[in-house]
């Protein structure tokens, strides 16, 4: 696998451990009867922020990837 197919699947990574951060508010809040905003942000408060801390170094690691490929593919034709 090239730089660019490793960067793309790091940014994959990272859109997946951001949603699921969502669904799994979602799962722990499928037992309450009423829904509202407040309630959804405590139950996002409670699933924590590991999540958001992967999916953001997964991202500047797909980013960094995609754009160590770019670099490598503008040198090489332009020798």
């Amino acid at each position: 696998m090239n730089k660019r197919g490793t960067g793309v699947a790091f940014i994959a990574i990272a859109a997946f451990l951001f949603s699921a951060k969502y669904i799994s508010a979602a799962i722990f809040g499928s037992g309450v009867l009423s829904w509202n905003e407040e309630l959804f942000n405590a139950m996002l408060t409670n699933v924590g922020s590991p999540l958001n801390v992967g999916s953001i170094i997964a991202l500047i690691i797909g980013i960094a990837y995609l754009a160590w490929g770019e670099y490598e593919e503008f040198k090489s034709k332009k020798q």
